[in-house]
């Protein structure tokens, strides 16, 4: 008999049928026995649980009454006993539900303490499995009811924070957030919730999301019990904070989830560090004198300043190790255990190592296996398809996921933008990675080069390159690989069985041939097969393929027959290149002429096909195309990877001549190119559209024969496909943020095609000259200016072929060179009536919107941004929509709608997340940390600063890491710690690179931040020039700056007793950042979007001038033009 009470109570009997339990009163006093199930519970404990403490008189007849009622209906007198004590239910615990549900809950809770995290999760599972309800269900009403009920509730509750507990441990953070977020809500004061949502949302990649989970169970403490939050929520947040490894981090996609850990002491020539000033050694660039000589911190001249420890070292290594680009092997890895022990050996002692072998020997599979058991972060960067060595870094930056761009375009093309060789850099440093470089040969003095410079500027860096030959440089360990061992002839079977070449070739053979394996009778057949391919890996898994139709006895005898024919007797003279040749060629010719056809015109793919691909480009019927794949994975000339077919570069090499031969390299090649330019044609307005995502996808698939086929068309002089290639292509690469890349190569197309646009091609050609300015240059001019195509680009309201190019021609223009009322829509929109398509529709909108910003007019700025809106989610494209909300944000921020601007941010950070873009994830939660600063809760303000630092270090983006640094400066000096907040300043400028156009406005920020630091340091005289700095390039280029500025002057100018002019200053800097001050309408407290500086120094003016006096003043200054402003400053 079987009894379970969490839930209704029900009683089951050995043969599956139940027992109605009876009425309340019966069920109370079953369920009160079977708590303690096999115990004697006593009468007092009986009548109390069952009728009170105030029972009445004659209760023990009416529980003997009870009793003998439980009995009939148990139908077995002897499982309620009598004993002079009391009464005991004759069951074994085990028989009853809850009593399984607490053994089970404790065993999952002590596999939990001991790491069994898979058998605790399995024993929690089942143990929640057997609730059905609540606990005691039907007989809440008896007295005993609540607190057991309440106890095993309890124990519930505990047994899902253990089971959660155990999936986060196993890296299940994604699928817990739903239900985490459900139960913190459902127990708002129990903390272990919180802290397990948090570590869900941090392993899942969100965050901001967890911090924001902490702020709100802060405040819900606070207001309800007046309490702070326990150590053990505390040392959640702070361990996200410092990325502890042990609250993991789930890795699924190709954008890296990694966390940088602090550098160890070394150089940063990059000036991209990511510990603070002063860690690790102790020791940073310091600039000339100041305040460390006994100036004023805050003084105009340079700074200089001991170094505080800022609180901003580089997170931790998080647990589970990012693995980027590693592909999951389909066969096991056989052969070489004790040489992957000792190159493991050597990557401990060596920076640089190199494993050296002939084709074929298995030097990547052997450089993969070590990779993915290392303890470090790792990045596979395949350079086989890599044709040009000048991309050697950039595919690099590919295969760690880091864009070369977020997705807000520079403000102007033409200015300098960090190369992928400074961008590749600045994601390294301090970041403890092994980087593989796999097939160097043929770049091998570009991948040396590359080497050389990331391992002088990441001193946590290794790097394991596979090469034919050295790379030959400083500090390389060269590892040379060569066949497997191979035992001599007349070896026994049990002894050849346990040999590296043997295990491999008896390996595969039975995955071709179910059974195969090695013994007396065959023996002798499989040492000449080894024998005769030398131990070759790739040549032995050849020839095990061909047991699938061919019995073993006939593929050694083909073999000795052909090398015996190579070597002409001499086998031993054989050369080991020669060797696998040869076994290709065999593999050649045992394929039927449909199967050579397709594997000849496949070498035209440098990144694998798909089947609707290859079918195209190699001229076959698509079904036939997929029977032949097949039929040519079987014989292992090509792998099947996902939905796509690849050659090995030994193999494609081979049948790349066997084309050659055939004619139709040319041939081939032009359908390639062909087949490429449709497929960008197709994804160009589907990347503006719905299938957006997909179509990233999809393209970032065909990244490598995408770029083959724009290579051969400049190779070849081929105009007309390069430019279509490029133009079908530029909208892909910006929205990837993958600009610099597409920069170089439509560079070298225009440098092979020469400086005249093809006729009929005149917006491919303006795309592509456009193209080729927004990135890194190559050379010190650009092929083509980009003001000549001025003629090709078509007018505003005319249809373009390329939306785009409207965009990147305004980009190039800049705002300065037209007016809203030259794009803008008219009195009736006529000016817009030839644009039909939708999104450049939107795009227009966007523009003149972000005119009307630049203009100062942000009410109508605001009104065109969010038509723009509408229009790019009326087609679905992401992209535009995140710039959009962006500048939403900011409008919402500027009219001080907070709940609109968090909520706008929001959306665009989802759609960011969507994208993969960490720079631009930085970006928007930097401005939530603004928003913190303003609401003057400084302590969520530095932890979203310090997590903009983490996610700058991911992006590699030095100009967002420097804003990171400048806002927990001003964190520290609104606290009144001057020291740091200097510390920060100059770890902010140290960061920002100069040459960075995009970085100026923060530089100009950083140095209103010296100013502050100079006023709250009683100098206001350094104060006041540190401001005059920034004005006159802020006033033109960066009006909100420059009003940053103007709030400065005004606290200056509160100091030194001109009230009035405080005042003044205070309304001249609304209105240069452009909110609409109507008259008759009285000023806040300061401004809108009013910052604590601000709100003091208005609190400070208006308590001394009045309220009249000081709106007068405020109302004054507000409507000053931005001429007049800068009147006022006397510039």
């Amino acid at each position: 008999m079987r009894f379970d009470i969490l839930g209704p109570t029900r009683i089951r009997r050995g043969d599956g049928g139940e027992i109605p339990p009876g009425g309340p009163g019966m069920r109370a006093l079953l369920v009160l026995l079977l708590l303690d199930a096999g115990k004697v519970v006593t009468a007092e404990r009986l009548v109390t649980g069952l009728y009170g403490a105030d029972a009445p008189a004659g209760v023990a007849n009416a529980l003997q009454s009870r009793v003998s009622r439980l009995r009939r209906v148990l139908g077995v007198r002897d499982v309620v006993e009598y004993h002079p004590a009391g009464y005991r239910l004759a069951a074994d615990p085990g028989a009853v539900d809850a009593h399984r549900f607490e053994r089970l809950a404790a065993g999952g809770r002590r596999a939990l303490a001991a790491g069994e995290h898979g058998r605790a999760a399995a024993l929690l599972e089942e143990a929640l499995g057997l609730w059905r309800g609540p606990a005691l269900a039907d007989v809440g009403d008896a007295p005993f009811a609540p607190a057991a009920s309440a106890r095993l509730e309890e124990l519930r509750l505990d047994c899902v924070e253990d089971r959660v507990q155990a999936g986060l441990e196993l890296g299940r953070h994604r699928e817990l957030v739903a239900e985490l977020r459900e139960l913190a809500a459902a127990h708002p004061l129990r903390e272990r919730l919180h802290a397990q949502l948090m570590r869900a949302l941090y392993g899942a990649g969100r965050q901001a999301e967890a911090l924001e989970v902490y702020r709100r169970a802060r405040r819900v403490l606070g207001e309800e019990l007046g309490v702070d939050p326990s150590a053990e929520l505390t040392a959640v947040h702070l361990a996200m904070l410092r990325a502890d490894p042990a609250l993991g981090v789930t890795r699924t996609g190709p954008v890296p989830g990694t966390l940088l850990p602090p550098p160890a002491p070394g150089p940063d020539p990059t000036g991209f560090a990511a510990a603070a000033p002063g860690a690790g050694s102790g020791e940073g660039p310091v600039p000339a004198s100041g305040a460390g000589s006994g100036e004023n911190p805050g003084s105009a001249g340079p700074l200089t300043a001991p170094v505080p420890d800022t609180g901003l070292s580089g997170p931790a290594e998080c647990a589970g190790p990012a693995r980027l680009g590693l592909r999951a092997q389909l066969t096991s890895f056989v052969g070489r255990e004790d040489e992957m022990s000792r190159l493991r050996a050597l990557l401990g002692r060596a920076r640089l190592v190199t494993l050296v072998g002939p084709g074929g020997a298995g030097k990547t599979r052997l450089a993969g296996e070590v990779a993915a058991g290392d303890r470090a972060d790792v990045c596979f960067a395949e350079l086989a398809p890599v044709a040009d060595g000048a991309e050697a870094a950039q595919t690099v930056l590919g295969a760690l996921g880091v864009r070369d761009a977020g997705l807000l375009p520079p403000p102007e093309p033409g200015r300098p933008v960090p190369s992928p060789l400074a961008r590749l850099t600045a994601a390294l440093h301090g970041r403890p990675m092994l980087l593989v470089l796999d097939n160097c040969e043929h770049l091998v003095a570009e991948v040396a080069h590359l080497a050389d410079r990331l391992l002088a500027a990441c001193p946590r860096l290794r790097i394991l390159a596979t090469s034919r030959e050295a790379l030959g440089i400083t500090g390389e360990a060269i590892h040379p690989v060569g066949p497997l061992p191979v035992p001599p002839a007349g070896t026994a079977a049990e002894e050849a069985a346990t040999v590296p070449a043997v295990r491999l070739f008896a390996d595969r053979a039975s995955a071709v041939r179910p059974g195969f394996g090695v013994d007396e009778a065959n023996v002798g057949q499989v040492l000449d097969v080894c024998r005769a391919l030398d131990g070759l890996p790739l040549a032995l898994e050849l020839a095990a393929a061909r047991l699938r139709s061919l019995p073993l006895a006939e593929v050694a005898s083909r073999l000795g027959d052909r090398f015996r024919l190579l070597s002409r007797g001499s086998r031993t003279a054989l050369p080991r290149h020669q060797t696998l040749r040869a076994v290709v060629a065999w593999s050649w010719d045992l394929l039927d002429d449909a199967e050579r056809l397709l594997a000849a015109r496949l070498t035209v793919f440098a990144g694998g096909a798909t089947p609707g691909a290859a079918a195209r480009v190699c001229g076959l019927p698509e079904a036939e195309a997929v029977d032949l794949l097949s039929s040519l994975a079987e014989k292992s000339l090509v792998e099947q990877v996902g939905g796509r077919y690849r050659m090995l570069e030994t193999i494609r090499a081979y049948c790349a001549e066997r084309l050659a031969e055939r004619g139709e390299t040319e041939e081939r090649r032009e359908a390639h190119g062909a087949y490429y330019a449709d497929l960008v044609a197709e994804a160009d307005p589907a990347l503006r559209g719905a299938g957006q995502l997909e179509w990233l996808r999809r393209l970032d698939e065909e990244g490598d024969d995408l770029h083959a086929a724009l290579r051969w068309a400049a190779a070849t002089g081929r105009a007309a496909l390069g430019l279509r290639l490029v133009a079908g292509l530029a909208m892909y690469w910006w929205v990837r943020g993958r600009r610099s890349e597409g920069a170089g190569l439509a560079a070298d197309l225009l440098g092979a095609i020469g400086p005249a646009p093809v006729e009929g091609l005149e917006e491919e050609y303006a795309m592509c000259v456009l193209v080729a300015s927004s990135g890194e240059r190559r050379s010190p001019e650009p092929p083509a200016p980009p003001e000549t195509v001025a003629p090709l680009v078509p007018p505003i309201g005319r249809p373009h072929r390329y939306p785009l190019l409207a965009m990147m021609w305004s980009m190039f223009t800049g705002p300065a060179s037209v007016s809203p009322e030259e794009i803008g829509p008219g009195p009736a929109g006529e000016r817009w009536d030839g644009v039909t398509d939708p999104w450049l529709r939107a795009l227009l909108r966007f523009g003149y919107g972000f005119l009307l910003q630049h203009r100062g007019d942000a009410v109508a700025a605001e009104r065109a941004f969010g038509e723009a809106l509408g229009l790019f989610r009326a087609v679905g494209e992401r992209w535009g929509s995140a710039l959009t909300l962006m500048e939403l944000a900011d409008c919402a921020d500027l009219r001080d709608d907070r709940a609109a601007s968090r909520a706008l941010a929001g959306e665009a950070l989802r759609l960011a997340e969507e994208l993969g873009s960490v720079e631009d994830i930085a970006e928007l939660v930097h401005r939530r940390a603004r928003w913190a600063v303003r609401d003057g809760d400084l302590e969520t303000a530095r932890a979203e600063y310090l997590l903009t630092a983490e996610h700058a270090r991911r992006a590699g983006a030095p100009e967002i890491l420097a804003k990171a640094h400048r806002g927990l400066g001003e964190v520290a000096r609104l606290r009144g710690d001057l020291a740091e907040a200097l510390a920060h300043a100059r770890r902010a400028l140290e960061v920002c690179p100069l040459e960075w156009y995009t970085a100026e406005e923060t530089r100009l920020r950083v140095t209103v931040d010296l100013g502050r630091i100079a006023a709250s340091g009683g100098d206001v005289a350094a104060a006041r020039a540190r401001y005059g700095e920034v004005l006159v390039p802020a006033l033109s280029r960066y009006p909100s700056v420059a009003g940053a500025a103007v709030e400065g002057l005004a606290e200056a100018a509160l100091l030194e007793g001109d009230t009035a002019g405080a005042a003044r200053l205070l309304g001249a800097a609304v209105a240069l950042s452009g909110a609409a001050v109507p008259r008759g309408t009285a000023p806040p407290a300061a401004h809108p979007a009013t910052h604590p500086d601000v709100v003091r120094v208005a609190e400070a003016a208006r308590a001394r001038l009045g309220a009249d006096a000081y709106e007068e003043e405020w109302l004054t200054g507000a409507r000053l033009s931005r001429d007049e402003v800068a009147a006022l400053l006397g510039l």
